[in-house]
């Protein structure tokens, strides 16, 4: 039988401050925006500039999720090593909140209106990876940041030319994202079945669909 560990007063307020913060409150970044680096704002049309908001939406959206994830994943799992790998990735993941923030703010884009719904849905899936046992919880963590990592990839492709300040966020969450499927494989994640691949896959392709507009 799936089981919770204990859950005291101090872990149930910092769980609800995580969502809360992440949700309602403009993330802060501990390391430089990678966009500095790039010389001068490129020239986009109106459209490529609408296009460019969107995809840098669903990033967002996607690092919302992400924060979900780590949360539910971390409340449960009983190991303090992979807990502190959760908490380290999720630590990260703040940067790359903030990075797509202000890239969406500069393009006169806004945030997903679903950002609650996202992070209730993805703390409910953290919760129950945690729940299978750290092998499992590692394992989905690793395969959610490789999927994660395709994707980035795919938005490196489908940018518009002339973007270079949102490729260079995008290609920094992708080399973190890499790192962080790594730790997880190295702690002893297991590889997940074919088909739980596949749901993965199919969620994804809804939340990005969805994120694109909304």
């Amino acid at each position: 039988m799936l089981t919770l560990p204990p859950l005291t007063l101090d872990k149930a307020i910092a769980v609800m401050d995580m969502g809360l913060r992440t949700v309602f409150s403009p993330a802060v970044a501990s390391r430089p925006y990678p966009a500095a680096e790039v010389a001068g704002e490129s020239v986009l049309s109106d459209s490529e500039r609408k296009h460019a908001a969107a995809l840098m939406r669903i990033n967002h959206v996607g690092e919302v999720c992400a924060q979900a994830l780590y949360s539910g994943q971390a409340l449960v799992s009983r190991d303090p090593a992979n807990v502190e790998a959760l908490k380290q990735a999720s630590r990260e993941e703040v940067d790359h909140l903030a990075w797509c923030e202000q890239r969406i703010t500069e393009l006169g884009g806004r945030k997903s209106l679903l950002n609650p719904l996202w992070y209730g849905a993805s703390f409910g899936l953290g919760l129950t990876a945690g729940l299978l046992g750290d092998k499992w919880n590692l394992g989905f963590l690793a395969e959610t940041e490789h999927q994660v990592s395709a994707h980035l990839n795919s938005h490196l492709q489908e940018l518009p030319q002339a973007d270079n300040a949102s490729r260079a966020i995008v290609a920094q969450m992708k080399t973190d994202e890499e790192q962080h499927a790594n730790t997880a494989e190295r702690l002893g994640g297991g590889a997940l079945p074919p088909p739980v691949k596949l749901a993965m896959r199919l969620a994804s392709k809804v939340m990005t669909r969805t994120a694109y507009h909304l």
